[in-house]
C-alpha cells in the first residue's frame, strides 16, 4: 500500500504537470521573473538606497508625492519660502512648486496612501515593465521570446538600479510599453479598446515626461501614419479599421496633452511654458548655450555627438544585461529577423516586420532624439571615465527606453540559439556516442552557458551596486544623531552645503506636503530667516543638526554629525562667558568681539596659560567683552562673533570662534542657544570643516576644549 505522504507528493506532482500544461512553461518562467524584479527592486532600494541615493531629484519626487496626498500641487510657504525651499522648486511670491510634472509623483503617492510605503510603487513599476516586456515581445514573435526579453530587461544593471530609486524613468517606461502593447494588440486584434489604452498610456506618459514619450511613440507613430494611408488608399476615408483605431489613440492620447498645458497654466501661467522651462530656462532640448543654476556649457552637434558616443557606449558595455555578450547577443537577433522580414510571405510575417520595425525604429528614435538633450553631456562627468559621475551610479538614465529593444532582440538571439544549436549538438553526439550521452552533453553546455551569463551579468551589476551603497554608508553616517533622537514636534535645522537648497543633499531629512509633520526641517539661514522661523513654530523644540568636516560628492569623505538642542535666552541684558582651553607651547592669545552691523572689540592675553575665561555681556544696544573698553554695537537680528586665537611661537594659530544668533528690541534681547562653535588651525573661520563637537572630546585635538554659558545679567 502507497503511504500516504507519497500519495500526496504524487498529487501534487501531477497538478504542477497539469497548471504547466494548461498555463504554459514560457508564461511560468515570465510570472517567475515578474516576481523576482519586483522583489529585487524592493530589496534594493531597501537596503543600497536606504537613504536613498546621490541623485537628489528622488527627494523632488516624494516631495511632489507628500504634496499630492495633502492635495496640493505646490508648497505654500509664504515669507518662508526661503527657508523651506526644496531642491528643484521654482519659487514664485512665496509659492513653491517642483519643476517636475506630478505623473511620478502620484505613482510613488499611491503606495504611500495605501501601504505607507513608497517603495511598493517600485517594486510595482519593476514588475509591471518585466511583464509588458513579456507582451511586447510575445505580441511581436512569441511567448518563449518574450520570457527571455523579460528576464534580459530585469537582469539589466540599468534596469534595477534605476529602478530602485524614486526617479521617473522606469515609470515612464512603464507608461511607454503599456502603450506600445495596446498600440500592438490593437493592431493585430482590430480592437478599438486596445486602441483607447494606447492613447491613454502614451498621453500620460507625455503628461510625465514629454520629450521622452514623443520619441518613444515616434517609431508608433510613422506605423500609425502608414496604416492609415494603406487603409484610405485602399477604402477612401472611412471611420473603419485602422482610421478608426489610430483615430482613438490619438484622440486621447492628445487628450492628455490638453491636461499636460491645463497644468502649465496652472503652475506657470502659460500653456506652453513648462514648469522646468520655468525653473531654467535654458534647461530643455536643443543646441547652444545650455545653462541650469549656474552650470552652463555651450552644446554644439559635435560635443553632442561626442557625449551620446560614449553614453551609447556605457550602456553597451556595462549597462545591459551581461555588458557585451548581451549588446552582441541583440545585434545577432536583429540581423536574424531582419533577414527573416526580407524573405517573409505571409500575412502572420507581415504584421511582425511592421511591429518589428516600429520596435527597433526605438534604437533610432531614442538615440537620435537624445543627441539633441545635454543633459546625457552633465551625467556623464568626465566623460571618458565610466567611474565618475552619475552614470556611474545609475547608467545613461536618458536611455532608459533603450532597454526594450535591446531586450527584445537579444531574446530572439537566445531562442534561436536554443532552437538550432541544442539540436545540431544532440545529433552531432548522437552521432558517435548514446543518446544519454548527448542529453548530459546538451545539459552541461545549456549550465555553462547560464553560469556565464549569469557571472557577468552579476560583474555588471555589483559595481554600480557598490558605488551607490558607499553613498549610503556615509548617508547613514551623517544622520546617526537625527535617527538616535526620535524627534518628535520638533524643527530642526540644517545646514547648506550645496546653498540654499533643501533636500540637497539632505534629501532624507524632508518635509511634508503642510510644512506641519512631526519634524519640521528649515534651512540653517541668516539670524533674520532663523528666527522667523523660530517664531512660526514657538511650541516647539528647536535642533540645530551640524557635522565637522566638509560635504562633498565623494562618498569616502565622511563627516561627523551632531544634533543640538537649542533654546532662546531672553532678558534686558545677557551675561556671558567662553572657557577655551589652552594646548602646550602657546604663547600668546587674542580675544576679539565683533557683529554684522558693527565695529569690534579686542583685548590681547599674554600668558594664556592652561585655559582662558572671556565674560561678555550683550543688551539691546551692544555686546561688550568685559575686559575691554570698546562696545559693539547690535541691531535688530545680527551674529555676534567671539573669537579667541591662540600663537604659537613660529607663528602658528587656533581659532575658537563662537557666533550667535541674536534679536534685539526695546525690551531687551534674545539670543540662539547654544552658539555655533568652531575650531580652526590657521584661520580665523573655517566653517562646518572646524565644527565643534562637545559630545565628542576624542574628535579634537589634545588641549582643546570649547565651554560657554549665558544667562541674565545680574
Amino acid at each position: 500500500m502507497t503511504p500516504p505522504r507519497d500519495r500526496l507528493r504524487r498529487r501534487i506532482s501531477r497538478a504542477v504537470r497539469e497548471a504547466t500544461r494548461r498555463v504554459g512553461v514560457p508564461r511560468l518562467v515570465a510570472a517567475v521573473v515578474v516576481v523576482a524584479a519586483a522583489v529585487a527592486v524592493f530589496v534594493v532600494s531597501s537596503t543600497v538606497f536606504a537613504y536613498h541615493s546621490s541623485n537628489h531629484d528622488e527627494g523632488v519626487y516624494l516631495l511632489q508625492a507628500a504634496l499630492l496626498l495633502e492635495g496640493q500641487l505646490e508648497l505654500r510657504a509664504g515669507e518662508l519660502a526661503g527657508a523651506f525651499r526644496p531642491w528643484f522648486f521654482a519659487e514664485d511670491g512665496g509659492r513653491l512648486y517642483p519643476k517636475y510634472t506630478p505623473v511620478p509623483a502620484a505613482l510613488f503617492a499611491v503606495s504611500m496612501a495605501l501601504f505607507g510605503e513608497p517603495r511598493v510603487t517600485l517594486a510595482a513599476v519593476a514588475a509591471a515593465n518585466a511583464g509588458l516586456t513579456y507582451l511586447l515581445a510575445a505580441t511581436v514573435f512569441d511567448r518563449r521570446v518574450g520570457a527571455v526579453a523579460a528576464a534580459l530587461f530585469s537582469a539589466s544593471p540599468l534596469a534595477l538600479v534605476t529602478t530602485s530609486a524614486f526617479l521617473p524613468y522606469a515609470p515612464t517606461t512603464a507608461l511607454n510599453l503599456l502603450f506600445a502593447v495596446a498600440y500592438l494588440r490593437g493592431v493585430r486584434d482590430g480592437s478599438a479598446a486596445a486602441a483607447g489604452v494606447a492613447g491613454l498610456a502614451i498621453g500620460t506618459a507625455f503628461f510625465a515626461r514629454p520629450y521622452t514619450a514623443v520619441l518613444f511613440a515616434a517609431p508608433f507613430v510613422a506605423h500609425a501614419l502608414y496604416s492609415v494611408a494603406r487603409s484610405v488608399s485602399a477604402d477612401g476615408i472611412a471611420l473603419a479599421g485602422p482610421v478608426r483605431r489610430q483615430g482613438l489613440t490619438a484622440l486621447v492620447g492628445l487628450g492628455f496633452v490638453g491636461v499636460t498645458l491645463a497644468y502649465n497654466v496652472r503652475m506657470t501661467g502659460s500653456a506652453v511654458l513648462f514648469p522646468y522651462e520655468a525653473f531654467a530656462p535654458a534647461d530643455g532640448p536643443g543646441f547652444g548655450p545650455r545653462e541650469i543654476l549656474g552650470h552652463s556649457v555651450v552644446y554644439t552637434p559635435e560635443l553632442a555627438l561626442t557625449a551620446t558616443g560614449y553614453a551609447l557606449r556605457y550602456l553597451a558595455t556595462r549597462w545591459f544585461v551581461a555588458g557585451p555578450i548581451g549588446t552582441t547577443a541583440a545585434l545577432a537577433g536583429l540581423a536574424l529577423v531582419a533577414r527573416r522580414w526580407i524573405d517573409g510571405r505571409d500575412d502572420g510575417d507581415a504584421f511582425e516586420r511592421r511591429a518589428g520595425l516600429a520596435l527597433a525604429g526605438l534604437l533610432v528614435s531614442v538615440t537620435a532624439g537624445n543627441v539633441a538633450f545635454w543633459g546625457n553631456y552633465n551625467v556623464l562627468a568626465t566623460m571618458s571615465d565610466p567611474t565618475d559621475g552619475l552614470v556611474s551610479q545609475f547608467g545613461p538614465f536618458y536611455h532608459f527606453d533603450l532597454l526594450v529593444p535591446l531586450s527584445v532582440f537579444a531574446a530572439v538571439a537566445v531562442v534561436a540559439g536554443w532552437d538550432r544549436g541544442v539540436p545540431a549538438v544532440r545529433s552531432s553526439i548522437e552521432r558517435r556516442g548514446s543518446r544519454r550521452v548527448a542529453r548530459a552533453a546538451v545539459a552541461l553546455l545549456v549550465l555553462s552557458a547560464l553560469v556565464g551569463a549569469s557571472v557577468a551579468a552579476a560583474a555588471a551589476i555589483s559595481a554600480p551596486l557598490d558605488r551607490n551603497a558607499a553613498h549610503t554608508d556615509k548617508y547613514a553616517t551623517a544622520y546617526e544623531p537625527v535617527e538616535a533622537a526620535d524627534l518628535e514636534d520638533a524643527v530642526v535645522f540644517v545646514p547648506t552645503p550645496y546653498g540654499d537648497w533643501q533636500n540637497h543633499p539632505f534629501q532624507y531629512l524632508r518635509n511634508d506636503g503642510g510644512l506641519d509633520g512631526s519634524v519640521v526641517y528649515a534651512l540653517d539661514r541668516d539670524p533674520g530667516g532663523d528666527f522667523a522661523v523660530l517664531d512660526a513654530y514657538p511650541d516647539r523644540t528647536h535642533y540645530r543638526f551640524a557635522y565637522r568636516g566638509e560635504w562633498t560628492p565623494n562618498p569616502d569623505r565622511h563627516v561627523t554629525p551632531t544634533l543640538e538642542t537649542l533654546e532662546l535666552r531672553r532678558g534686558t541684558a545677557l551675561a556671558g562667558e567662553t572657557v577655551v582651553g589652552v594646548p602646550p607651547r602657546v604663547a600668546r592669545a587674542t580675544v576679539r568681539l565683533e557683529s554684522e552691523t558693527g565695529a569690534s572689540s579686542e583685548y590681547a592675553v599674554s600668558d594664556p596659560g592652561g585655559s582662558i575665561a572671556v565674560p561678555w555681556s550683550i543688551d539691546r544696544d551692544a555686546a561688550r567683552l568685559t575686559a575691554a573698553d570698546d562696545a559693539v554695537r547690535v541691531g535688530g537680528t545680527d551674529t555676534v562673533v567671539l573669537t579667541v586665537t591662540l600663537v604659537q611661537p613660529d607663528g602658528g594659530t587656533l581659532t575658537y570662534r563662537q557666533e550667535t544668533t541674536v534679536r534685539t528690541d526695546l525690551e531687551g534681547v534674545e539670543a540662539v542657544w547654544p552658539p555655533e562653535r568652531s575650531v580652526c588651525p590657521l584661520v580665523t573661520a573655517c566653517g562646518n570643516e572646524g565644527t565643534y563637537l562637545p559630545d565628542r572630546p576624542d574628535a579634537h585635538r589634545d588641549g582643546v576644549s570649547f565651554e560657554t554659558r549665558l544667562g541674565p545679567q545680574a
